[in-house]
């Protein structure tokens, strides 16, 4: 038998009888008695509160005051975790090897029949995200420790596509997946305040015998958002966007991180918004265009003229 089969036959015996000796398990068991050492060690850091009692009474047993009920999933639990755990894959999980063993521990105590169920609702959600880079999952890892010790990160970090390498020193308070990519968000050491930093971006990492708390509340993902969206100026300094399109063009658009949360109304064949104007002529200029002729600017007059700008300046730059 596998370790995990000894040590839930280990289980099993001691919750059926009052208390047994090491040579008594290994005997019913038929393994050696290291065997049974490794597995109730074993058993005792997983946090199951076996007790060694010496003498000639002694032996092993779990106390009468605790119940350890029987873990067990059905058909729906199992295929919540089943498509969790390809979520939690495809989008470069840190913990992927301990995920994969947890997941054939489920399936090592099951019957055919759900086997062939749970291989089913393995395939029956998939998902696809951009190749994941091997030194990521390292990178996360280290993260992760940091995090878990609340250890100070030292890191070489790089901003930007041409942004200059410096070294940082960084508390991670949390990570978060978006748009298939990481962010670390913690505290900057240099910038002296709250930062996210891009995890593929990020490099020779080590923990650092600094420690630090971590703010309580905290949200990594509640700061990430609050720091991508413009901020909240008077009612006066917003622009009004009024964009007409099919329908399926519009639904994009309102769906689009940024835009639905500017999204004023919306009716069959127009949406309105409310930007600031950095928003609007920095960062969603380019993405309108990728609509082709799906979209009409109705207003303002300065879009159209942007885009109309950015298009001419594209078809030079292609020309030459």
């Amino acid at each position: 038998m596998s370790k995990a089969d000894n040590m839930l036959a280990i289980l099993g015996l001691l919750q059926s009888r009052r208390r047994m000796t090491a040579k008594q398990l290994a005997e019913a068991l038929e393994i050696h008695i290291r065997t049974v050492y490794r597995c109730v060690d074993a058993l005792c850091i997983a946090g199951v509160p076996i007790v060694s009692e010496i003498g000639r009474d002694g032996g092993y047993l779990i106390p009468d005051n605790i119940k350890l009920e029987p873990l067990f999933f059905d058909a729906d639990e199992q295929k919540a975790l089943l498509q969790a755990a390809a979520f939690a894959k495809e989008a470069g999980y840190p913990s992927e090897s301990a995920l994969s063993r947890a997941i054939a521990k489920i399936k090592r105590y099951t019957n055919p029949e759900q086997l062939q169920r749970m291989e089913h609702y393995e395939t029956s959600i998939e998902v696809i995200q951009p190749p994941s880079v091997p030194a990521l999952t390292s990178l996360l890892a280290e993260i992760e420790t940091g995090m878990e010790q609340q250890s100070s990160l030292e890191l070489n970090y790089k901003a930007g596509y041409d942004g200059v390498q410096s070294k940082r020193i960084l508390d991670p308070y949390g990570l978060v997946h978006w748009k298939s990519k990481w962010y670390a968000v913690g505290y900057c050491h240099l910038r002296g305040e709250i930062r996210s930093f891009r995890v593929d971006r990020m490099s020779d990492i080590r923990c650092t015998d600094n420690k630090y708390q971590r703010p309580q509340p905290f949200s990594a993902r509640d700061f990430l958002l609050s720091s991508l969206l413009p901020e909240s100026g008077s009612d006066h300094d917003m622009i009004s966007v009024r964009i007409q399109g099919t329908p399926q063009a519009l639904d994009d658009l309102c769906r689009h991180w940024l835009l639905g949360h500017a999204l004023v109304e919306r009716t069959v064949d127009q949406a309105h918004f409310r930007l600031d104007e950095e928003t609007l002529y920095s960062q969603l200029s380019y993405y309108l265009l990728s609509f082709g002729g799906k979209i009409r600017i109705v207003e303002p007059e300065e879009l159209k003229s942007c885009l109309i700008d950015i298009t001419a300046s594209l078809l030079d730059y292609y020309q030459s």
